[in-house]
This record gives structure tokens, C-alpha cells and sequence, in this order.
């Protein structure tokens, strides 16, 4: 929409919506009587998990137990545009000029649609702390299903092995008060400054492309855009959101084998079907960043499994005391320093 000013938002978020629906796959087939249980127990057994979750991690013992939102692919877009959209409001540059700007966002629409249809029909579950005001947990049924019969694992436990992860990031959430407005002003101050980056990178363009053959990863890539303050912010995301994953990754497979007896089969055939798909699959993984994101989960859970050993859960929660005692993105490949700064200073 136009402000009073001539200018655009920089994005068209309905645009990106309609695009993303119309090119999602359909999900699997299922009849109506197997749709409904399915979504009736997933809805259910969120308290579930989060119960068993917060039994293992001390974390939230106090706050109230909370059904998660089932929702189909269309319904998962349209809350992670709302996300998006909440997260980065004010932060990204506005678009000049009423026609041109309207241009420019629907480009930027269609191409965020794109991206959503990929992972529309990917997307197991998500805890976002934005959604409806004071966060909202989803759980996509259909790539549920979908993950669970090409897993060829019981239903019941997968559907459980799943909710493990979502309400642990939902109780990091919850439970760390601090956590979101940190993250959101981490981001904020991320994107305010891309504008000063790109500049930034555009005169050091023959260096930037020498040295991105040599880092042909996106995280990789992006770095080379950065200015030196850009980089450190980067740093404090790359660092939190890989905790994030790994700590969560952690927690489900700690309680799995109490709740999910076939937790071991899981794991091991979801692994590889995290690396597996064609070579379109592989190349659309890579431009977003998702294999990226996959190595986030192994060594966020290192870090928290070699912590955990170290000093126990109880030693492992100050990581949420504070944003200072977070570990710093060197210190997830490198527990011990994080041990020698924090938990045993």
C-alpha cells in the first residue's frame, strides 16, 4: 500500500500469499475420517509433549498447558507470511515512488511466494513467537502424514517424535522471557543495515565473487555481503538459531525413548531423508539455505549433548539467564569455552 509519502511496502505480502497457494503440491491422500483423527490427536497430544518436555528440562514448570494449531498447507503460508511480515515491519527499507515501488514488491511477492510454495510442502511444524500476538504453535498435518508414510514409522510415534520438537521451541519461547523481543530486535537490527552492506559489498564486487568460489554455501556467501557490524549480528543469529534447532533436537530424542519406542528407527531414516531428494530437490535446498539449516541441527545438538554431559540440565539452562550468556557462534563448535566462560567462570 501507498504511505502518505509516495512510498510502498517492499513487499506484497497478499501477492506472495495467492503465489505461494497456487503453486503448493497438494498433500497426500486421505480420507475424511483419517484427516480428522489425525488432526484431533495431533491438537491433543501438544500438552502431551510439552509436558514430557518440560519434565526433562526443568524449563516453564509453572506456565499453563496449551493445545497447538493443526493447519494444512495453505494455512501454514498465510501464517508465516503474518510472520514475516510482523518480524520485519519497519525494519525493511520502503520501496520509492508509488508506481515503481509497486513494481519492485510484487517482484519481491512472487518471489517470496516461490519460496513458500517450496516449503509448504515440507514444513513438519513450527513454533512462531510473533503469531497471533503472543505466539502460536502450528503443525502442518499434511507433510506430517506425508514425512510419516515415506518413513514407512508408526504413526502415533512419529506424530509424538514431532510435537517434541515444536513445544521445545515453543517452551524457549515461553519460558525465556527475554527471547523474543531479543530475537526480534536481532533481526531488525540485521535487515536495517542491508541496504549499507550491499553498497558496502558493490565496491568490493571482484573480491566478493573471487572469494565465493571458494564458499559456495549461502550462509557462506552472505557473510562475504556483510559489513563488519552486519557480521556480528549475523554471528548472534547463526549462534541462537542453531541452539535453537540443536537444543530441540536434543530434547526429542532425551525423551523419545520413554514415549516413542520406535524413536532410534525415526531418527535414523529421517536423517537420511533429510539428505536424500533429486537433484532439484537438492539444488532448490541449497539456494534457500536449507542444507545450510540441516547442519544447524547436528551441531546445535552436539553443543547441547556435550554440555548436558558436562554439567547436567540444570547447567545447561544458563544459556537462557541472559543474551550474555548465550553462546557466541565459536563457542558452538567449541563447548568447552562456553563451559569455561559461563558455567564455570
Amino acid at each position: 500500500m501507498a504511505g502518505s509519502t509516495g512510498e510502498v511496502s517492499p513487499v506484497d505480502w497478499d501477492l506472495a500469499v495467492s503465489t505461494a497457494q497456487r503453486l503448493v503440491r497438494s498433500g497426500p491422500a486421505v480420507s475424511r475420517e483419517e484427516a480428522d483423527q489425525t488432526v484431533a490427536h495431533l491438537r491433543a497430544i501438544t500438552t502431551v509433549a510439552e509436558g514430557h518436555v518440560r519434565e526433562l528440562t526443568g524449563l516453564g514448570l509453572d506456565l499453563p498447558l496449551l493445545e497447538g494449531d493443526v493447519v494444512d498447507r495453505d494455512g501454514w503460508v498465510e501464517a508465516a507470511v503474518d510472520s514475516i511480515a510482523a518480524l520485519t515491519a519497519g525494519a525493511l527499507p520502503q520501496r520509492p515512488g508509488k508506481v515503481a515501488g509497486s513494481v519492485l514488491a510484487a517482484g519481491s511477492g512472487l518471489q517470496a511466494g516461490m519460496v513458500l510454495a517450496y516449503l509448504g510442502s515440507r514444513v513438519l511444524g513450527q513454533y512462531d513467537p510473533f503469531g497471533g500476538g503472543s505466539g502460536r504453535l502450528l503443525l502442518v498435518a499434511p507433510n506430517i502424514v506425508a514425512a510419516q508414510r515415506a518413513l514407512d514409522v508408526p504413526s502415533d510415534d512419529f506424530q509424538m517424535w514431532v510435537c517434541l520438537h515444536e513445544c521445545t521451541h515453543r517452551l524457549q519461547f515461553t519460558a525465556v522471557p527475554w527471547l523474543r523481543d531479543y530475537f526480534r530486535d536481532q533481526v531488525a537490527s540485521f535487515i536495517s543495515g542491508l541496504d549499507d552492506s550491499a553498497n558496502n559489498a558493490f565496491t568490493r564486487l571482484p573480491e566478493v565473487l573471487k572469494a565465493a568460489r571458494s564458499r559456495p554455501d549461502p550462509v557462506g556467501i552472505m557473510e562475504l555481503l556483510q559489513s563488519p557490524g552486519q557480521r556480528e549480528i549475523f554471528d548472534r543469529l547463526i549462534a541462537l538459531s542453531t541452539l535453537l534447532e540443536g537444543h530441540a533436537d536434543h530434547v526429542m530424542d532425551a525423551v523419545g525413548p520413554l514415549v516413542v519406542p520406535s524413536v532410534a528407527t525415526i531418527r535414523q531414516r529421517f536423517t537420511v531423508r533429510r539428505r536424500g531428494g533429486g537433484v532439484l530437490d537438492r539444488v532448490l535446498r541449497t539456494l534457500l539455505g536449507v542444507d545450510a539449516k540441516m547442519k544447524q541441527y547436528a551441531e546445535g545438538a552436539r553443543f547441547t549433548k556435550h554440555v548436558v554431559d558436562a554439567v547436567g540440565m540444570d547447567g545447561f539452562n544458563k544459556v537462557w539467564n541472559s543474551p550474555e550468556t548465550l553462546p557466541l557462534r565459536s563457542e558452538i563448535a567449541d563447548p568447552d569455552a562456553w563451559l569455561r566462560r559461563v558455567a564455570h567462570p
